[in-house]
């Protein structure tokens, strides 16, 4: 249970705010420079993981299943798996992404979405409230994100 008084519904259409303002803005604009889109999809991809950890420590046993804050993890999950791709452009090498990605663009575009997918059936598993099939849909969420780093990330 959390301490934290924080209105999901708020707090996400709030993001969503964001993100609408973010992508309606040309990717030049958004970075100016390569660092810029190396620290945002850092920063995308480190929040990524911390939620989808918290959601493990419930698939794992670790915390007890609370339906309620397994389902507001999954959404910020779901709401941030959309953000890191547009900080992969042409001039933005670098950070821990392999060179694959730009020279391999439509294998990284096919991951991305897949990844994505999966990410948005663990959304709505846990909307659902079944563990079973949110541990499901965790695993497969997990394969498509190690697929990726497998492929893509620097080890």
């Amino acid at each position: 249970m959390s301490t934290h008084s924080f209105d999901t519904t708020a707090g996400l259409r709030t993001l969503a705010a964001s993100i609408i303002l973010i992508t309606a803005s040309p990717a030049s604009a958004q970075f100016q420079k390569p660092e810029d889109a190396i620290k945002y999809r850092q920063s995308a991809f480190s929040l990524i993981g911390t939620h989808f950890g918290r959601i493990g420590a419930v698939v794992k046993g670790e915390v007890p299943y609370n339906k309620d804050d397994v389902a507001k993890n999954a959404a910020i999950i779901a709401t941030l798996s959309t953000l890191p791709w547009q900080a992969f452009g042409a001039g933005t090498e670098g950070g821990k992404a392999q060179p694959g990605i730009w020279t391999d663009a439509a294998k990284f575009k096919t991951g991305s979405e897949k990844m994505q997918t999966a990410i948005a059936e663990l959304n709505q598993a846990a909307q659902s409230g079944n563990l079973e099939n949110i541990k499901k849909a965790f695993s497969a969420a997990g394969q498509t994100c190690k697929a990726c780093h497998d492929d893509f990330r620097k080890k």
